[in-house]
């Protein structure tokens, strides 16, 4: 009898201890994570033709300032991808047009390629796709036969490592490859290049890899000057009369970007290929030129990467296909001032090489790409090279007519040292331009100011607009700490209820155990 009480207590035992196990052990909730490249985004590309580029961790710092998570690299550098390790940003790496024979001819040579420059560095560097090439079939057409073989080479290299269902292989096209684009409906490949294009597509479309396209409404503008609005390369808005029409699908285009990216689509849909992505590797608007380029301007070049980065992050898609929407890398981050005329070949950037803004783009609201410093912590500057007489001008009229508050830079006051008129002027000028509210001009003063994202407080000098964005940090920081506090309340309310759980199955055990033995 004894026996059989021990094991009617035992069994007892070994079901509350699975119970109790299966209640306290950790939920393990199947969440499906959105991978964040499914998502339509904006990149930008970054050349390397730049005098005095910064180093490559200031220029991962920056990038993150800037809120910049999707980069596209023309080559695989090491010391840039070393310094992208556990930044989050994803990165295309780019294979140069000169490699490509070499690839294309041995799958070692490939195999090599990607252990010095994927292997090396992924996961901690997040490679999200390889460009092999950049506009092969239009610039180094003799290079085309060798193209997919190369491209094939590399996706066996990336197999091989299991790094294929991660990483992407494409190859950028120029837009000229497709022949008619408008209307979008009649678009075609050039059908000189079809012996690549095909098994190109073939490719891409087994792989789930996208069409790579650089698409330049600008050159589409200068090539149709009095067909093409300027307002429609722009995205500016337009009146239905000014609308561009497909007269097959009766699609109205509003832009000329979405009117290339549906020419694309129609030239796959041609060739029986509906299952591969657009993906705008390359897109913007040079803000200089020379006398041939008269709209090459800082306010066309702020207008259309200001539109484009809105009109990506809406989500809206194109007429053709509303449902998907292509990510675009701006080109690009920096001005490549070593790059070869004309004019606006070194003025395609966003940024100078120095990290100062060209111009200031306008996306608040859209999301928070390039939302951090470029619209919101900018500061205005006194440029070198500029003689005393005419800052000094400058300094009167900030702190006089122009009602700037110049108190901080009156002597034993914080700021009046360096006692000298470029660093006076340099605070006058900012004054000024935080109390206009960044406006457009507000930061001119006769051509001897710029706006810069580069903080110029020093010491116990802080300028106006670092005061600003030192509020704003504030409260972000005092709401994150209320929202961690609140964490931490429902953590310890959460354990409190499970331990108590556990004391009144352990309590129900002893008393029905109890009760046995005294049978």
């Amino acid at each position: 009898m004894a026996v059989s009480k021990l094991t009617i207590i035992l069994s007892l035992f070994t079901l509350l201890s699975t119970l109790l196990q299966a209640k306290s052990a950790p939920q393990i909730k199947q969440v499906k994570v959105q991978d964040q490249d499914a998502q339509p985004f904006v990149g930008v590309n970054i050349g390397t033709d730049v005098s005095n580029l910064v180093s490559p961790s200031a220029l991962v710092s920056f990038l993150q300032v800037q809120k910049i998570s999707h980069i596209r690299l023309y080559d695989a550098n090491p010391d840039l991808l070393k310094a992208l390790a556990h930044s989050k940003i994803r990165v295309i790496i780019s294979v140069p047009n000169n490699q490509l024979l070499a690839i294309g001819s041995s799958n070692t040579t490939a195999a090599a390629w990607i252990g010095r420059n994927v292997v090396a560095f992924y996961p901690e560097t997040l490679i999200t796709a390889i460009s092999v090439g950049d506009e092969v079939l239009t610039t180094v057409p003799s290079s085309g036969p060798i193209l997919l073989p190369a491209i094939e080479s590399l996706y066996s290299a990336l197999v091989a490592a299991n790094l294929h269902t991660q990483i992407k292989i494409s190859t950028p096209h120029a837009a000229s490859i497709i022949l008619d684009p408008f209307p979008p409906s009649q678009a075609f490949f050039n059908q000189s290049l079809s012996s690549v294009i095909v098994p190109l597509l073939q490719f891409l479309s087994k792989t789930g890899s996208p069409l790579m396209m650089n698409l330049y409404p600008y050159y589409v503008f200068m090539q149709n000057k009095g067909v093409v609005p300027l307002d429609n390369s722009l995205f500016k808005p337009l009146t239905p009369s000014k609308e561009m029409v497909d007269p097959n699908t009766l699609l109205h285009y509003t832009n000329v970007l979405d009117a290339m990216i549906d020419a694309a689509y129609s030239s796959m849909k041609n060739l029986n290929f509906t299952d591969v992505v657009v993906l705008v590797t390359e897109s913007g608007w040079p803000s200089k030129g020379d006398s041939k380029e008269p709209y090459a301007t800082i306010d066309n070049a702020d207008t259309y990467n200001s539109n484009l980065i809105k009109h990506v992050l809406d989500r809206s898609g194109t007429p053709l296909h509303p449902e998907i929407t292509s990510s675009v890398y701006v080109y690009e981050l920096f001005n490549e001032d070593l790059r070869s005329p004309p004019v606006s070949e070194a003025n395609w950037g966003l940024f100078y090489g120095n990290s100062t803004p060209v111009y200031l783009l306008h996306v608040s609201g859209s999301g928070t790409f390039l939302a951090n410093d470029t619209t919101n912590q900018t500061y205005c500057v006194v440029m070198d090279g500029v003689d005393s007489k005419t800052l000094q001008a400058a300094l009167d009229w900030a702190c006089g007519p122009g009602r700037a508050n110049c108190s901080e830079i009156q002597p034993g006051e914080n700021c009046y040292q360096p006692n000298n008129v470029k660093s006076h002027a340099t605070y006058a000028f900012d004054s000024y331009y935080q109390k206009e509210g960044r406006v457009a001009g507000s930061c001119d003063f006769k051509g001897v100011a710029m706006i810069t994202t580069s903080d110029p407080s020093h010491g116990n000098c802080i300028f106006p607009g670092s005061k600003q964005a030192s509020n704003t940090t504030r409260q972000v920081v005092n709401s994150t700490d209320i929202s961690g506090a609140g964490n931490r309340v429902r953590f310890v309310t959460f354990w409190s209820w499970r331990i108590s759980a556990i004391n009144k199955w352990w309590h129900v055990f002893l008393v029905l155990a109890f009760n046995i033995l005294l049978l």
